[in-house]
C-alpha cells in the first residue's frame, strides 16, 4: 500500500513523501517522471512483431478462420526462421504486412475481428 503526501513543487522535479506501510521515505519526482506515458492494456486482438526481421511467407488473408496455434506468417530474423504462431481462435481481419517487408519491434502484424 502506497500513499504519495505532501507534494512542493521545485525547480525540475516534486518533493513529496511515501508512505510504505509503517515507514515514510523522501524522494524527489522528475519532470520525466511525472510525464511519462501511462500503461495500456496489450489488444489480445492484434499480433505484433517481437524482433525486427523479414516476412518471408504470409500463411494467412483477410477473412481467413484460424484456430490457435496455427501459423500466421514465417519471418527471417537474426539468420534463423520464425513462425509467429495465432494466440488465440478468430477470423483474420487484415494483415498489415507483405512478403519481403522489413519489420521492427513491435511492428503490428496481424489484426482479429
Amino acid at each position: 500500500m502506497e500513499e504519495i503526501k505532501n507534494n512542493e513543487l521545485t525547480d525540475d522535479n516534486i518533493k513529496t513523501t511515501l508512505c510504505v506501510e509503517y515507514d515514510k521515505y523522501k524522494t524527489k519526482l522528475t519532470k520525466k517522471y511525472l510525464n511519462r506515458k501511462p500503461y495500456v492494456k496489450p489488444d489480445p486482438k492484434k499480433v505484433y512483431s517481437f524482433i525486427p526481421g523479414t516476412v518471408k511467407k504470409i500463411m494467412v488473408t483477410g477473412g481467413s478462420k484460424i484456430k490457435k496455434g496455427s501459423v500466421l506468417l514465417h519471418m527471417d530474423a537474426m539468420k534463423m526462421t520464425n513462425q509467429i504462431m495465432s494466440p488465440m481462435d478468430g477470423v483474420i481481419k487484415n494483415v498489415y504486412v507483405k512478403t519481403g517487408d522489413l519489420i521492427t519491434f513491435k511492428q503490428l502484424l496481424v489484426e482479429f475481428v
